[in-house]
């Protein structure tokens, strides 16, 4: 059975920076695309940042570019969200989630075959 964990959310206030990592289990960890994404109250879930197998590559939404940043350590199955000068829009569940079917960091959801259970992310102004 695959799963994903993530942590590190909680409150910081505007400007602030969180690390969310994901761990996953079940799956090889190493052959699957993995991606974050989020989802605030009443919106869809949207995209945030993705990263190949390697790690090589990475591709991260035009909303959050330049102040997040995905990796990822194979040897601990583990990818990471660094985010950093957090607003306030910024505000949502955070998702991490892993495709094997797709070789470039890919922002569709349905090319993602497993999901975490979320983290919530709480910015205040």
């Amino acid at each position: 059975q695959v799963w994903l964990v993530e942590s590190g959310g909680g409150l910081v206030q505007a400007g602030g920076s969180l690390r969310l990592s994901c761990v996953a289990s079940g799956l090889t960890f190493s052959r699957y695309v993995m991606g974050w994404f989020r989802q605030a109250p009443g919106k869809e879930r949207e995209f945030v940042a993705a990263i190949t197998w390697s790690g090589g590559v990475t591709n991260t939404a035009d909303s959050v570019k330049g102040r997040f940043t995905i990796s990822r350590d194979n040897a601990k199955n583990t990818v990471y969200l660094q985010m950093n000068s957090l607003k306030p829009e910024d505000m949502a569940v955070y998702y991490c989630a892993a495709s094997s079917g797709v070789v470039i960091p890919t922002p569709r959801t349905n090319a993602y075959n497993y999901w975490g259970q979320g983290t919530q992310v709480t910015v205040s102004s």
